[in-house]
């Protein structure tokens, strides 16, 4: 029988005293840590295959301690257990990769079948397989980053390539949900058929029906001719609709049947004619929202969601930045037959602080006006990157200054009307306090940022989201090992 170890994270020092005892007796392993700071420290330095989590009642970092669990290397599976259940916090941890949720049992004995059944699962599971493996190189080489957001998107695509389920795509727009879709399609059995796009946003309301199911000869006013739909042109191939989400309601209700059927009639037909294609859905739309303000059928989401993923934001993946600027710069060059260019110091520096709404695709677009305006340049600076985007940064960079002045004033003025109110002066001096912080523990950790993220307890995307909210630069420190 393999031995497993546990680690228990939770300020009840009876509950881990008890949760202790129940694992030893399963002759398994238990290591207690009492604060959820000193239960990451453990996990990121201790291997374990089992996590039981529970934050304390005054610390709202349960979830972002659960994502960084789940970025080491071989993750454990995470058990986040909570004194009173929270409906938004269970789908946040399930979200984020969590084996389950549970409101923390009177006895440990409700805790003990739930590891009962963890050790089975881990058990029959087998060895650990990296799912980016089974992808084809060539299938994803636009996919850029190595983020890890972006490793377990990479890991979903490969799991929904081997599988025939729809899948549906989420993320914001400009978040590469079409690219994503492509590598799906490229690494499956259908690789070497048709990809149908339909761009949902794009059809006209009156032509949706005729264009997605096609239409008879006479079927209306100028219908000379028959007509192949694109959920015929899918067939044996994959259908991919992209923002499903503006599909009007009444062809919700016919594409919920071709789904369920497989077939479909043509517009001024009556025989039905069959289609063998497999669906990819995307969308920037809470699908769930719309159907509570009945703008989106729900056994048509149902269908949609069999198998489920949300791109990240590039804000939530900021380390990706200089690694997709320096592959499109590469990639337009190449195109524009020019030689390469390099980037000045503060050029990353700069991306890094700017909050990008429209994500990749805005970076994209950014890279490529900076290389144009550049020219015959050697080397891409900040003022060459678009106006817009320097008037965004100089302008949050003055709010800043703005705000955090009245607050300094503070301990240097005698004048009581000039006295900022308390929460100013507390929220300036936190500030403070956060940017020398940052800055002292890069230095100690001769910038090895990945050591002091280990170190601050912070999450990946939290720590870069500080360094940006400062203007810490970072283009000097890497993260190692």
């Amino acid at each position: 029988m393999t031995r497993y170890n546990v680690l228990i994270i939770d300020h009840d020092a009876d509950f881990l005293a008890g949760m202790k005892k129940t694992i030893s007796r399963l002759n398994h392993g238990a290591t207690c840590m009492p604060t959820i700071s000193e239960g990451l420290q453990a996990a990121l330095h201790t291997p374990f295959d089992i996590v039981v989590m529970n934050s304390e009642p005054s610390d709202s970092r349960a979830i972002e301690v659960l994502r960084k669990i789940r970025e080491i290397p071989s993750p454990p599976e995470v058990v986040v257990v909570s004194d009173s259940g929270d409906p938004d916090e269970a789908e946040a941890a399930i979200r984020n990769g969590a084996w389950d949720y549970a409101e923390k049992p009177k006895g440990n004995r409700g805790m003990a079948l739930l590891l009962v059944r963890l050790f089975e699962y881990l058990a029959r599971k087998g060895p650990a397989r990296d799912q980016r493996q089974v992808l084809k190189k060539e299938t994803y080489e636009e996919i850029v980053g190595s983020s890890p957001a972006i490793r377990t998107s990479l890991d979903l695509v490969a799991m929904a390539a081997e599988s025939e389920a729809n899948v549906l795509i989420g993320g914001e727009t400009g978040t590469g949900k079409e690219l994503f879709a492509w590598a799906i399609h490229n690494n499956s059995k259908r690789a070497n058929q048709q990809f149908v796009v339909v761009d949902c946003a794009a059809l006209p309301p009156t032509l949706v029906e005729s264009t997605l199911f096609g239409y008879e000869k006479g079927a209306f006013t100028g219908a000379d001719r028959p007509h192949k739909g694109l959920i015929k042109r899918a067939d044996g191939g994959t259908l991919f609709l992209d923002e499903v989400g503006e599909l009007p309601l009444p062809i919700q209700r016919s594409f919920l049947r071709v789904l369920q059927e497989r077939s479909f009639r043509l517009v001024g037909s009556n025989k039905e004619t069959r289609s063998e294609f497999r669906l990819i859905a995307a969308t920037n739309r809470n699908l769930e929202q719309m159907v509570q303000r009945r703008q989106f059928r729900k056994d048509l989401l149902f269908r949609l969601k069999a198998f489920s993923m949300e791109l990240p934001p590039l804000r939530d993946r900021i380390q990706d930045i200089r690694e997709i600027a320096v592959h499109q710069m590469t990639k337009l060059c190449r195109s524009y037959n020019c030689a390469e260019k390099s980037f000045s110091l503060d050029f990353f520096e700069t991306l890094s602080r700017y909050e990008w709404p429209g994500n990749v695709r805005e970076l994209v677009n950014a890279i490529e006006r900076a290389i144009s305006a550049a020219r015959n340049e050697p080397v891409i600076f900040p003022k060459h990157l678009p106006t817009y985007i320097r008037i965004d940064l100089a302008r949050a960079s003055a709010m800043e200054d703005e705000a955090a002045r009245p607050a300094l004033e503070t301990f240097t003025g005698n004048n009581r009307d000039s006295w900022p109110r308390l929460a100013q002066a507390r929220e300036a001096a936190v500030a403070h306090a956060e940017r020398d912080y940052l800055k002292a523990l890069i230095a100690s950790t001769g910038k090895d940022i990945k050591k002091a993220i280990g170190i601050s307890g912070l999450s990946r995307s939290r720590f870069y989201a500080l360094l940006k909210k400062h203007r810490i630069s970072v283009s000097d420190a890497e993260e190692r090992g």
